[in-house]
């Protein structure tokens, strides 16, 4: 999730369990603990398929912030011992802290490494966009309440009902993706499509408008439904080229994206160049992540390179409210079509 979110979540649980004790503080020391995960991104990598899929790595690790909770419990009992609350009770406040960091980011689509050391393909268990104001906006209300009233009257229980609110909302969130995964899956197979595998994430800043992508074969399948649908939903078939993945073979880099991604990923040949496509963010001509991994030499045969970013289109303001109008009309489609003529190019 963005930095805003992951702060007003740490400043929040600090606050609603040391609130009466620390005051004001807990709200800022909450919101440090809460975006310490995210320092990994000042580490430097030789190329960007690196720097994408080491993020949310080590210091996302619920063991390894496991392990700091307990060391910054036994620091601050050390150097700043209190009566009024036992260590217990600060090793709960600093583990939900920093622990809620990465268990959020799971729920979003890029993948986190909860389990470090160890390397399953990572969390992405993809349920909510990565800035979704019916989660923030009312944390970051109850959080500026509690900085401006003071957290020893009916501030504090405010954070607590608030965080229970959103722990209902990413319920919700998981409940609204499974809906949308059987109605899309249902629909391609009244078509004929075999489902070999699906990935499903949230439209931008809602939970009510869903992307569902359906590898099926050579080809994959992106589709568009909507809680509040009354038609079928739209969909669109495009090529995976795996035949292009032999000449990655040897790519170190090549193997770690695609475990990153769990396989969901595109590739095409583009003027020469090789671009590999990350499916799970984004929509057809508009894939957030895009690579070039190799690069045709004068004799016509693919030879591996350093990965670098291949120019992508981010969408604007036209698009988010086609976006924004499809949630509660499913009569005017997305021009998935027209869309992913960009991404060829």
């Amino acid at each position: 999730m963005d930095s805003v979110t992951q702060a007003v979540l740490g400043a929040g649980i600090q606050g609603a369990l040391l609130g009466r004790q620390q005051g004001r503080k807990a709200l800022f020391y909450g919101a440090v603990l809460g975006t310490l995960p995210d320092l990994d991104v000042i580490m430097s990598y030789p190329d960007p398929v690196s720097a994408m899929t080491h993020h949310r790595g080590f210091s996302h690790s619920l063991l390894v912030l496991t392990g700091a909770a307990v060391l910054a419990t036994w620091l601050v009992r050390r150097i700043w011992p209190r009566a009024d609350y036992g260590a217990g009770r600060l090793f709960l406040a600093v583990w939900l802290a920093l622990i809620t960091h990465p268990l959020l980011d799971a729920f979003t689509s890029y993948g986190t490494q909860l389990l470090w050391p160890w390397e399953p393909v990572p969390q992405s268990w993809s349920s909510i966009f990565i800035i979704d104001p019916v989660f923030t906006l009312p944390l970051l209300t109850a959080v500026l309440a509690g900085a401006v009233m003071g957290l020893r009257g009916g501030a504090r229980p405010a954070l607590g009902w608030t965080l229970g609110f959103c722990g209902l909302y990413l319920g919700f969130s998981l409940v609204g993706k499974t809906l949308a995964e059987h109605r899309v899956t249902a629909a391609l197979r009244g078509q004929g499509v075999s489902v070999d595998g699906v990935f499903s994430s949230p439209m931008p800043l809602n939970t009510l408008l869903w992307r569902v992508v359906v590898r099926s074969g050579d080809q994959y399948h992106e589709a568009v439904s909507g809680l509040f649908d009354r038609h079928s939903p739209e969909s669109l078939a495009l090529p995976l080229n795996p035949q292009l993945a032999g000449a990655l073979a040897q790519s170190p880099e090549y193997a770690r994206l695609d475990w990153f991604t769990g396989g969901w990923l595109r590739r095409d040949e583009i003027d020469g160049h090789l671009v590999v496509s990350d499916l799970r963010m984004g929509l057809p001509g508009y894939y957030t992540f895009r690579f070039v991994m190799g690069e045709r030499g004068a004799d016509g045969a693919w030879a591996a390179v350093t990965p670098y970013r291949w120019p992508s289109e981010r969408g604007g303001w036209p698009e988010l409210r086609r976006l924004l109008a499809r949630i509660a009309d499913s009569s005017r489609p997305l021009p998935l079509a027209q869309w992913a003529q960009q991404a060829g190019r």
